[in-house]
């Protein structure tokens, strides 16, 4: 296990993932302040590499055009150092940006129910797989999915239970002291 702060190691990112609506991007904002990292929004990079949001991306180029994308945006990702990094939900969909995240440094999870993910995305339009009927249904469907994968690449597990933010960035932090003291 690398350090997460350690000068010595080459790749020593930190990556954010989970489902959307889990806090990756709020934590990762903090935990960036806290650890004086550049903090980047693998979604927003994406977002600013086309000059288009998400969900004109997946209605022009459909999911498949937005994964190559988000592929693409993570292996240069994991060729840089000291980011904090929050991934999209579905990064985790494909094997190579699994193995791009292990080998570019250090991956959280933060895990949260369907009910809590419902509860945070509900009312937001900028969330395309999750623009249908039924959203909670899809949530389940898609937490289904992508839990054993997070779990899969996860270096750390964070039950996000719908704390605090700070608390939730506090926890990640001595998760991270735990790891660099093994």
């Amino acid at each position: 296990m690398r350090c997460y702060n350690s000068l010595v190691s080459a790749k020593n990112n930190i990556y954010l993932v989970g489902m959307p609506g889990a806090g990756k991007t709020t934590v990762g904002r903090q935990l960036a302040r806290r650890l004086q990292r550049s903090f980047v929004d693998a979604d927003h990079e994406i977002e600013a590499r086309t000059g288009v949001r998400i969900p004109l991306i997946f209605d022009i180029e459909g999911e498949l055009g937005f994964r190559e994308r988000e592929s693409k945006v993570i292996a240069e990702l994991a060729d840089e150092t000291n980011l904090i990094v929050a991934t999209g939900g579905g990064a985790v969909l494909r094997p190579e940006n699994r193995a791009a995240l292990k080998r570019g440094g250090t991956v959280v999870y933060l895990h949260a129910t369907p009910r809590l993910l419902f509860e945070r995305t509900r009312l937001d339009p900028n969330r395309p797989l999750l623009q249908v009927a039924d959203p909670m249904q899809k949530i389940e469907e898609l937490f289904a999915q992508r839990d054993p994968l997070y779990r899969e690449v996860a270096d750390i597990i964070i039950n996000s239970l719908g704390g605090s933010i700070s608390h939730l960035v506090r926890q990640v932090e001595r998760e991270l002291n735990k790891q660099c003291a093994a």
